[in-house]
């Protein structure tokens, strides 16, 4: 019978894509709260994911692993706005910040690479007020 092993029931890859699928299952009931943590990191992560995939490929690996690459690091980006915004934890507060520094840079080098004009410069994002929920 296809999908099982004669001796040992489910095929170990069943398996595999169970767990798998257990693992990617969302941790509780309900849509993420319409604001907060878990909302800035759902769409951040839905935003990353979009830009992925929408950067069609143009036979050039250079550009396309430039154009996917911009994305991924918008997303680390937008993640660590949420970390600044809500966490407590001094050590991934500095962690975030640095990962906004530095993908900003490669965000940079990458459009410099795709011969993009570089936009105007702003300041990075790290100094997010935290939420009040987030204060000690």
């Amino acid at each position: 019978m296809p999908g099982k092993d004669a001796l040992n029931g489910p095929a170990p890859w069943v398996a595999i894509l169970g767990l798998a699928l257990i693992g990617a299952a969302p941790q509780h009931a309900g849509a993420p709260a319409e604001d907060g943590f878990e909302a800035m990191m759902t769409e951040a992560n839905a935003r990353m994911h979009a830009g992925m995939m929408n950067a069609r490929f143009t036979g050039d690996p250079d550009r396309d692993f430039a154009r996917m690459m911009i994305a991924h690091h918008q997303g680390a980006i937008d993640m660590a706005v949420a970390e600044l915004r809500y966490g407590k934890d001094k050590r991934l507060r500095r962690l975030a910040q640095q990962i906004v520094v530095d993908q900003q840079q490669e965000i940079a080098v990458m459009h410099q690479a795709l011969g993009d004009p570089l936009p105007q410069g702003s300041a990075a994002p790290t100094q997010v007020p935290p939420h009040p929920s987030a204060e000690h």
